[in-house]
């Protein structure tokens, strides 16, 4: 009974120590000098026995008390009593050991300047030595075990039990800043490793469990409920949707270091760099390196244009590019808010760098003639297009003037003004078209490629180098499928996918716009460089998948039929195109048919002609005499193909 009472009794008492802010900076001081003259009497009584303690009770205090003036000398200069003991780090104990090196040695000095028969020197030197000793292991006893206290009542009932996945140094930095922190919102319960040489091994004071399939019962039996994951481990729990899903079914929360940053491996990590995951986060991918040397070694104090400069990818562009300090940014797009965002954007964080924002249209051909022959860009990244699929069925002339006649604007001023080189953003939907904006940007590659083949054949006089890159969908792009699940989520339901087998490449926006640096530097003109867009991913897996990840309840989702011109899967290359390997594993080059620059420039004409004196299906009748692999599927069209 008296036992349960003096736990109760050091439970409270710790609970209204920690409730405080802190003991003042003077109780820290005098507990420590009380140590320290407990360690004196103690030393000196065991040594040469209580009773000349006793005898010499006056004398043997008042050395203790003048020796002790040296002690509160060091304390001072180490600032031994001004930290919180209950964080109290390696950092402090050494401090205080260093505080009392310091003195002990100033007493030696002292004692050596005294006679023998001083009174000061009834205390030997040995009694002072060892009671030094005594001192600092009390005093770093007092700190480990206040902490200790701590973590183990106060801190673990505030903070939320976790697990680490991964032992190496990003799983021990993340624990080590738990620690760390004052006010941790996390305690570390155990780490989670693939590896069998350290499973049933013992990590910071914590197991080390083993990831298989018994991994949820092992959380749920120490109440833990939220996974941290080493950014060391970020590519392993993407690549294993196993483990995700039951992680995700048992109701457990993943943190990870956002998909857009990246650790160094070397800097000190922060444990509130996590974030919960989204869907962007666990999808399955590889990790893009790309050759930012080479990169920065062509753009570096360059002028460069890009185009649809406000929209997903060109804002991305900007981003990368500015980290090179170009000389030069004239960023170019039609939507006046988000162009005015970018601009603050670059004010913000590149004030080094001009920035020259228009707001226009790229079909306007005398403003984009005034505005290359101001600026005259050594680079030119064409990203302006219109994409979303059901619009452009609606509007195939608009898709015509923009998309088309717009690049044939922007490439022709680029010969015009000899850019260095012209890089085109295309789509995984230009090959083997089935709707009018895929069928417009496969109009555009051929253009541009066709112009490149005939500056290099002398017909056009140009030192352009025209590139193209085409990839698939782009996580959190406009009008991608998950902001769009994010607010149907978000409003109950249901989620509308078009149909349950439907499936989509995804990609990150930051990856895809390195991997369009890099193949727009590298490449040497005329190429269609194809990326490898990793796993395809079935898009109702995907909404179960987010439902499950929102915690949502009773969410349905509802399958509303393709869409005008949509088809079940996206390509990267048509049936009659092979590829070729290049300098970077994730990049292709699609050796694609070659056209006659004078007969694209015919047609392309009278396409555009076609977009302003013709009906819908007359447009769209000559867009599939260009493109014959051009295919409508659920779309009105679909007659043209009989």
């Amino acid at each position: 009974m008296d036992y349960y009472r003096y736990l109760d009794m050091i439970w409270k008492l710790s609970n209204w120590y920690f409730s405080k802010d802190a003991l003042p900076y003077w109780c820290i001081f005098v507990l420590d000098c009380l140590i320290v003259l407990g360690a004196d009497v103690l030393v000196y009584a065991l040594n040469n026995g209580t009773l000349s303690f006793l005898q010499n009770f006056v004398q043997l205090t008042g050395a203790f008390c003048f020796y002790l003036l040296f002690y509160v000398v060091s304390f001072r200069m180490f600032h031994t009593y001004s930290g919180v003991i209950r964080y109290s780090s390696f950092i402090d104990l050494q401090r205080m050991g260093f505080a009392m090196i310091t003195g002990l040695l100033m007493i030696i000095g002292v004692r050596y300047l005294l006679n023998e028969d001083c009174w000061l020197m009834a205390v030997g030197m040995k009694d002072i030595g060892i009671a030094a000793l005594l001192a600092v292991l009390m005093m770093w006893s007092v700190r480990v075990f206040v902490k200790y206290l701590y973590d183990s009542t106060f801190n673990r009932r505030r903070g939320k039990r976790v697990f680490i996945y991964g032992v190496k140094a990003g799983g021990v930095g993340l624990a080590k800043s738990i620690r760390n922190q004052v006010d941790s919102r996390y305690v570390v319960s155990g780490f989670v490793s693939d590896r069998q040489d350290m499973q049933g091994r013992f990590l910071m004071g914590k197991r080390v469990y083993s990831n298989d399939e018994h991994l949820v019962e092992k959380m749920e039996d120490f109440g833990v409920h939220t996974l941290l994951v080493s950014p060391l481990k970020n590519e392993a729990i993407r690549n294993n949707p196993e483990m995700v899903e039951r992680l995700i079914k048992a109701g457990i929360r993943i943190y990870m270091i956002s998909a857009a940053q990246e650790w160094d491996g070397k800097s000190d990590l922060d444990h509130r760099q996590l974030k919960e995951v989204d869907i962007e986060d666990l999808l399955p991918r590889d990790k893009i390196e790309i050759d930012l040397k080479a990169v920065e070694e062509l753009l570096t104090g360059k002028s460069i244009l890009i185009t649809g400069a406000a929209g997903s990818i060109g804002s991305e562009m900007v981003r990368q590019i500015a980290k090179f300090t170009p000389q030069k940014l004239i960023l170019i797009d039609q939507a006046e808010t988000p162009l005015h965002d970018v601009r603050l954007m670059m004010a913000r964080k590149r004030p080094d760098i001009e920035a020259e924002t228009i707001v226009s249209d790229i079909c306007m051909k005398e403003r984009m003639e005034e505005i290359f022959g101001i600026y005259r860009p050594d680079y030119v990244f064409h990203a302006a297009a219109y994409k979303h699929v059901p619009m452009m069925e609606n509007n195939p002339g608009e898709s015509v003037r923009n998309n088309v006649e717009g690049t044939r604007i922007i490439a022709d001023l680029a010969v015009k003004y000899r850019a260095k080189k012209f890089v085109m953003v295309s789509t995984d939907k230009a090959v083997n078209p089935t709707n009018v904006m895929g069928c417009s940007k496969r109009i555009c590659e051929i253009y541009v490629q066709s112009l490149d083949k005939a500056e290099k054949d002398g017909k056009v006089e140009g030192v352009t180098q025209f590139v193209t890159t085409r990839f698939g969908n782009v996580l959190g792009s406009n009008g991608s499928v998950i902001p769009l699940f994010k607010e149907q989520i978000k409003q109950g339901g249901p989620i509308t996918v078009t149909h349950p087998d439907i499936i989509r490449f995804f990609m990150l926006i930051p990856e895809a716009c390195k991997l369009v640096l890099e193949a727009g530097t590298m490449g040497n003109g005329g190429e269609i460089f194809v990326f490898d867009m990793g796993k395809p991913v079935k898009i109702v897996d995907l909404a179960r998948r987010m439902i499950q990840l929102s915690g949502a309840k009773n969410v349905e989702i509802k399958f509303t039929g393709l869409r005008d011109g949509e088809k079940l899967y996206e390509e990267v290359l048509n049936e009659e195109e092979t590829t070729k390997p290049t300098f970077h594993p994730k990049i292709k080059i699609a050796q694609v048919r070659e056209y006659d620059y004078a007969d694209v420039c015919r047609q392309v004409d009278e396409l555009v002609a076609s977009s302003v004196e013709e009906d819908d299906m007359e447009i769209v009748k000559r867009m599939k005499e260009m493109v014959p692999e051009f295919k409508s599927k659920h779309s009105v069209y679909e007659v043209l193909d009989k």
